[in-house]
């Protein structure tokens, strides 16, 4: 089974081209949808954080923006909290891989923003980055609702510049020109 690892910068379009790949037939292992998981009611990551960040958690849930704001820019509290809930991720990622092989699939995808960081593109076979310009990045995140000039530039610095990505992909796929581009671009790549 080969393991596609699918990244890029917030606002470059990755859950774009996720999306894409799910609609052309790939299984996707999402790790943001894997921590909105483990963070809501029932989630196996709601009482270690609690534990470790009393008050982030309401009505059974970790409040994310509670949560933010105790962790960004506080470099040791990040760490803290990545050593809870990246085991979790990569466990509910390798039941993933586990289930995919039983259904004999030829390819799958890994959908993760710190592919890099977190040293998870040496697990792919091949590794995908989805890029835009700094400026359409820009102003992708700030239409987000709540998000802010000031957290953006705090999210760029928890993820590997821009240019560092670009050079240890093995498939760049810019976003710039909108979504047919792309598509054509990971399909090619892949052998869609």
């Amino acid at each position: 089974m080969r393991i596609i690892g699918l990244t890029g910068s917030i606002g470059t379009g990755k859950s774009t081209a996720a999306r894409m790949l799910r609609r052309a037939g790939l299984p996707v292992h999402d790790a943001d949808a894997t921590v909105h998981a483990l963070f809501a009611p029932g989630g196996k990551a709601v009482a270690p954080v609690e534990a470790a960040f009393p008050g982030v958690e309401r009505d059974g849930a970790i409040d994310r923006a509670a949560l933010g704001r105790r962790v960004f820019g506080d470099p040791a509290a990040l760490r803290r909290l990545e050593a809870i809930v990246h085991p979790l991720v990569r466990a509910a990622e390798a039941d993933f891989l586990r289930r995919q092989r039983r259904r004999h699939a030829r390819m799958v995808v890994l959908d993760i923003p710190l592919l890099f960081e977190t040293g998870a593109d040496r697990r792919c076979d091949l590794v995908v980055v989805v890029t835009c310009p700094p400026f359409l990045q820009a102003q992708r995140v700030l239409a987000r609702p709540g998000m802010t000039l000031e957290r953006l530039r705090q999210i760029r610095t928890q993820q590997a510049p821009e240019a560092d990505k670009r050079r240890r992909a093995d498939v760049v796929v810019p976003t710039g020109c909108g979504p047919r581009p792309a598509l054509r671009r990971l399909r090619r790549a892949l052998g869609l």
